[in-house]
């Protein structure tokens, strides 16, 4: 319901002149009443309400518009789907398209390194979480970043004239129209509202996602899942999963995993509003099939951080729990290393290395275990190699693992050669 209806029309004889001052008195207490509650009279709980499904569509947003269809072209939105978003975004963020794609497409391409625009492991954790907005204003400044990751983002008469030209329009006219309905109660809306992407995307995602959480593939640098409690950032919440498979746009990956973002997805291209275009790879294994071909070398590889992690949890893992069952002398030493083992060799500090070297010293079978897996991440970092010779080194590969006579290697070898992709269907 709207606020003010009542008018005062001024005094016009001495007679009325006492009804005028209390009219007067009662505008002016009208006035302060519009002031502090503006113009639309709705409770606490649709305040919470609006504040509430504005920061979600704005989290939307983010990961369906500016990550996943912009940044990573795993995505076509329709166009009126896309301008809501593109709209949507400098109302209540200010973000520009290009700008955040080339910032976002950086820190892919330079990840974890003194290039990185808002890496904790580079800046510090604190940094990343108090500072994050900064950081990543300061990279959507530097015209070289925008130049060289900015292809593609859109470039027509609005984005110019309008998004581009006008950056904090949206967000000040939105602080305007929200103060005039809801009064100083709408300025806390909109400062919930302004904090949404600073906190949540550039705090919590650059910061703690790259710091602290579980990984599900042993990708080449630090991202982790913070699922389940950061389940309402739309599946962006799922970063190890999208690091390792960037151009993929469901980012979950395990079966209790929760991807908004993909859930959603999943609704607009039944609408026929999105058209899904590349998701990550599943692979199926085939039981029955003992030898090695093309085929199965463009599976492995396309998986290869499924066949890592397979390797980790099939072989890895149980042949440390054999050996620190078995020696008593040296069990401390194999402990301390057990986390270490499946990390990837770069990313282990000068403490982990020195465990894992003192945990390699002491058991041959876990010494060879972790030599073959080197030996592994070898093959598919091999530059220009062709299917051919991709083949052959798996095939050698095989080979060497069955003659060590670990069981759980020459079962891991067997199961290599049945590997195929699953069709995505849309």
């Amino acid at each position: 319901m709207l606020r003010g209806s009542g008018r005062f029309t001024g005094c016009v004889t001495p007679l009325t002149n006492g009804l005028c001052k209390v009219s007067a008195t009662l505008h002016s207490r009208e006035v302060v009443s519009l002031f502090l509650l503006g113009f639309w009279d709705v409770s606490v709980w649709t305040l919470v309400a609006w504040t509430a499904i504005s920061c979600h569509i704005t989290l939307l947003a983010v990961t369906v518009y500016l990550h996943r269809s912009q940044a990573h072209r795993s995505v076509d939105l329709h166009p009126v789907l896309q301008h809501f978003f593109r709209f949507w975004l400098w109302l209540t963020t200010g973000m520009n398209t290009k700008e955040w794609v080339s910032v976002h497409r950086k820190h892919h391409a330079r990840c974890e390194g003194p290039e990185d625009p808002h890496s904790p492991q580079v800046y510090g954790l604190k940094k990343v979480l108090l500072e994050g907005a900064e950081l990543y204003r300061e990279a959507a400044a530097d015209k070289e970043i925008l130049d060289k990751f900015g292809f593609g983002t859109p470039d027509d008469w609005m984005e110019r004239n309008v998004y581009s030209r006008f950056g904090v329009g949206g967000v000040v006219i939105l602080a305007v129209t929200e103060f005039l309905l809801f009064g100083l109660a709408g300025i806390a809306v909109f400062a919930i509202q302004m904090l949404c992407v600073p906190v949540l995307a550039a705090g919590i995602i650059n910061g703690l996602a790259h710091f602290w959480g579980y990984r599900n593939f042993e990708t080449d640098d630090a991202a982790t899942n913070l699922t389940p409690i950061a389940a309402i950032i739309c599946g962006e919440e799922l970063h190890n999963n999208h690091h390792a498979y960037p151009s993929s746009a469901r980012f979950a990956l395990r079966r209790w995993e929760l991807d908004l973002g993909w859930v959603y997805l999943r609704l607009f291209s039944f609408l026929g509003l999105a058209r899904i275009r590349r998701v990550a790879p599943r692979p199926r294994f085939d039981a029955d099939k003992t030898v090695m071909d093309v085929d199965t070398v463009k599976a492995i590889i396309s998986s290869r951080l499924h066949v890592m992690e397979s390797y980790a949890r099939k072989v890895v893992k149980p042949t440390h729990a054999i050996e620190l069952k078995a020696s008593v002398e040296h069990r401390r030493t194999l402990r301390e290393a057990g986390r270490d083992l499946l990390k990837v060799d770069h990313l282990l500090d000068e403490a982990a290395r020195v465990r894992v070297t003192a945990a390699l010293s002491v058991s041959e079978t876990l010494n060879t275990v972790y030599d073959l897996q080197n030996q592994l991440q070898e093959i598919w970092h091999k530059a220009g190699a062709s299917q051919e010779a991709l083949l052959q080194a798996l095939q050698d590969w095989c080979k060497r693992a069955e003659a060590t006579g670990i069981e759980s290697l020459e079962e891991f070898a067997a199961r290599l050669r049945g590997y195929h992709l699953k069709p995505f269907n849309g």
